[in-house]
């Protein structure tokens, strides 16, 4: 079967990120990745606290906080076979560099009863469930799905997914993630979830979210594991 040009060519894009052959891909074209699939070069640990704490202190002071949260880090942290793994508990990966403007893209696979999340600029966060009655949080919203923007205020825009579209466990999920200013964007396996929704600030509801801030993979209550995470950087008009 012959098939169009533009199919063809589009399908040269999607391989990169799209193909399980290997745990650690190659990034697709114009973005770079957060973790390189070897070690835990580029990241420290933070827990959900604000981030401003962080840009208050020296440069050496930062580096010395860092440094002593990675002790953390290795305590909770492994890589496996091209893919980061947690135990659970401990600080979340934290990146080293403060981001804007950006596309991000990462895939993950969990456990029963754990939950998870991803913070955006320091801020929580895309919510990662634990979606089945069994888990225990169907009262909090797991029932409808994972990629919502959890922290935002009941009622608020892109608080909940669109649709539930969580993976059986032991597969693997992928998130497509755009932040442009103060509102968010987010496609998961593939269907968009949350359509332009202005994402809180958590620590200050008074204030728009921060400019800039790291990206941090949250860990609690069970093994999560994540993969081909990269990251686009969107220059600001």
């Amino acid at each position: 079967m012959r098939y169009p040009i533009c199919l063809l060519l589009l399908g040269l894009f999607v391989l990169p990120f799209t193909a399980t052959a290997s745990a650690q891909s190659s990034p697709p074209e114009g973005f770079s990745a957060l973790f390189n699939g070897e070690n835990l070069d580029g990241w420290f640990g933070h827990g959900t606290e604000d981030p401003r704490m962080l840009w208050n202190m020296s440069a050496e002071e930062l580096e010395m906080h860092k440094e002593k949260t990675r002790e953390d880090v290795r305590q909770h942290w492994s890589v496996e076979n091209g893919e980061l793994v947690n135990d659970g508990e401990g600080l979340y990966l934290t990146t080293d560099k403060d981001y804007g403007d950006f596309e991000l893209l990462l895939e993950y696979k969990t456990v029963p009863l754990a939950d998870s999340g991803i913070y955006l600029r320091g801020v929580p966060q895309v919510q990662i469930w634990d979606t089945t009655k069994e888990g225990g949080k169907w009262d909090l919203g797991a029932d409808r799905g994972s990629g919502g923007l959890w922290n935002n205020s009941a009622g608020a825009p892109g608080k909940d997914p669109s649709k539930h579209m969580d993976k059986s466990f032991g597969e693997w999920n992928s998130f497509r993630i755009l932040m442009i200013g103060n509102q968010v964007t987010v496609y998961f396996n593939g269907v968009k979830v949350v359509d332009q929704a202005v994402m809180e600030n958590y620590f200050d509801r008074s204030i728009p979210i921060f400019e800039n801030g790291p990206i941090q993979l949250q860990t609690h209550g069970g093994e999560i594991r994540w993969r081909n995470v990269f990251i686009r950087e969107i220059a600001k008009k």
